[in-house]
């Protein structure tokens, strides 16, 4: 009597989970739609070139000449302040301070320059303990005095921002007034945008704008 031969053992079955196979034909049909959209989307519009700025030197809050020269290269923002306002240029500093914050992640590619419209009063030293005051990282964000009628010039004439006395008395700080917007200037020294200080969504689109500015160089 011959002894049968012992069965083959059993080879496992492969799952077969149609429950799966659509999961993962989903996700990367996903992939793949996210992929032609990003290479389909329309590139951002250009920011307008709204001209270029006249050459200026003025003195830094650490008593160095600094001007346009040293920006070259580097997008900027502008505002425009003196350290003993008493209304609107706090609130202007802290946003500047606030700028510079949301920033960081473009450091030093961004620079950040404050101009006082009161430069008589306002020497380097005063500019210094107010940079400090709304703590300045002064690698990035510089604070600029000088002569007041080149300041008026430059700030009048190339920034197309307001700024002057309703009369001659120093001592009349109620007497001095300036514009209260942000300007974006790229590399170049070309004015790219101007953006109301008072605006919230005016502020967020500054940084977009300073940002992308900043990364592409």
């Amino acid at each position: 009597m011959s002894t049968p031969a012992p069965a083959s053992p059993a080879l496992p079955r492969r799952a077969s989970s149609p429950l799966l196979w659509g999961v993962l034909g989903a996700l990367l049909a996903g992939v793949l739609l996210a992929g032609a959209w990003v290479a389909l989307r329309p590139a951002p519009e250009p920011l307008p070139d709204l001209g270029a700025l006249p050459a200026f030197t003025f003195t830094r809050q650490d008593g160095r000449p600094f001007g346009l020269q040293q920006l070259q290269g580097h997008p900027f923002v502008a505002n425009f302040i003196f350290t003993r306002c008493p209304t609107v240029c706090p609130l202007f500093s802290k946003k500047m301070a606030a700028l510079q914050g949301r920033t960081k992640d473009v450091g030093a590619r961004l620079a950040l320059v404050s101009f006082s419209v009161d430069p008589k009063y306002d020497t380097p030293e005063r500019l210094s303990a107010y940079a400090h005051k709304y703590g300045a990282d002064e690698a990035r964000w510089s604070f600029l005095t000088g002569d007041y009628e080149q300041l008026k010039g430059t700030i009048v004439g190339g920034f197309k921002i307001s700024m002057g006395r309703e009369n001659l008395d120093d001592a009349d700080v109620m007497g001095i007034f300036h514009g209260t917007h942000f300007v974006l200037v790229d590399g170049r020294g070309h004015v790219r945008g101007y953006y109301d200080s008072n605006d919230a969504e005016a502020t967020e689109r500054l940084v977009q704008d300073a940002e992308r500015l900043a990364r592409e160089g």
